[in-house]
């Protein structure tokens, strides 16, 4: 019987893991192994190409180290069972993750290769909420899981396994409520949101404290939006020969004002959310009312001249204070 080693970077198929670790051959993309405790995942980047998205893959590195983007299982709107609840189960059960890319087919045969990238973790936000195109052409909600290297675990990619661009640009509005589901999954964990100011962040190179400002700030804001009755939602941005979609924090839709949040008021923060704003503002000019405003919301008060220069290029500055919000109309 043929077996297979789990050395990163090497190639096998479905059929020599299933013999070797258990697990169906035929389950999906995400595989659990009772026999092993393992859950195995295969990426097929060009599946989601082949409907009109390009999510999976290794996303740019980030503060935290290396970042895989994976979209969940399921026809339709995903829903958190069967092979998507396997992978949240990793956060509590202990069960390893090993991930797998699809690497061409056997010379003569259908069978897919695998290419073993390596044994990852769940981030701390363990996934997020996308739109996506099915095979009609018609948008479903998604989980794009994202997964870190597993402690002490290098990954073997390789440049060809970078997300890819997009295609054509394209805007889909975002129900807000989205954002807070993977934190209501997992409430154990630390995740983007929620009410300390600091996690640690489990990756390569050992624990890390990690400083959440940027997200406590805007579940507080949204929840001042739904105290004077303002609805809200965000938008998924899609740019031609751009890596993975742009996702503005927050557009208020009572005030026609879209929002970016910096988790410190530094001039450098500032500069980024203006620059972000006007990005954002060019592909948006189809999809809000004529008057759009920028925003800038920021958890205290910046420098004299960092109000300044928000002033005089037409952007308003909301400000979180004891007693809630400060700025802008917003009352």
């Amino acid at each position: 019987m043929t077996t297979f080693d789990l050395v990163p970077g090497s190639v096998t198929t479905r059929e020599e893991v299933a013999q070797t670790y258990g697990g169906s051959v035929f389950s999906g993309g995400i595989v659990p192994a009772e026999a092993s405790k393992k859950v195995f995942v295969y990426s097929d980047p060009s599946v989601g190409e082949k409907h009109g998205y390009t999510f999976d893959g290794q996303a740019e590195d980030d503060e935290f180290g290396t970042l895989y983007l994976y979209t969940g299982a399921g026809p339709g709107d995903q829903k958190m069972a069967r092979g998507n609840k396997t992978l949240m189960d990793t956060l509590t059960n202990g069960r390893e993750i090993h991930l797998f890319v699809a690497n061409g087919k056997e010379q003569g045969k259908k069978l897919v290769k695998q290419r073993y990238i390596g044994q990852v973790v769940l981030d701390e936000l363990p996934y997020v909420m996308r739109k996506a195109p099915d095979k009609h052409g018609l948008n479903r909600q998604v989980f794009v899981f994202r997964f870190r290297p597993a402690p002490g675990a290098v990954l073997a990619l390789e440049p060809q396994d970078a997300v890819k661009p997009a295609t054509k640009n394209s805007v889909v509005d975002l129900p807000l409520d989205w954002f807070g589901q993977a934190v209501e999954a997992v409430k154990a964990k630390k995740t983007e949101k929620h009410t300390t100011s600091e996690t640690v962040a489990n990756i390569k190179g050992g624990p890390r404290k990690v400083q959440r400002r940027e997200g406590q700030l805007v579940t507080a804001f949204e929840e001042h939006l739904t105290s004077i009755g303002h609805a809200f939602k965000s938008f998924q941005i899609s740019a031609e020969g751009e890596p993975g979609p742009l996702v503005p924090d927050l557009y208020d839709i009572a005030d026609n004002v879209l929002y970016e949040a910096k988790g410190q008021s530094t001039r450098p923060n500032i500069r980024m959310a203006v620059g972000q704003l006007l990005d954002y503002r060019r592909h948006l000019k189809d999809e809000v009312p004529d008057g759009l405003r920028l925003a800038v919301l920021l958890p205290s008060e910046p420098t004299p001249d960092a109000r300044a220069f928000l002033e005089a290029e037409g952007i308003a500055l909301v400000v979180q204070n004891d007693g809630g919000f400060s700025g802008f109309p917003v009352q």
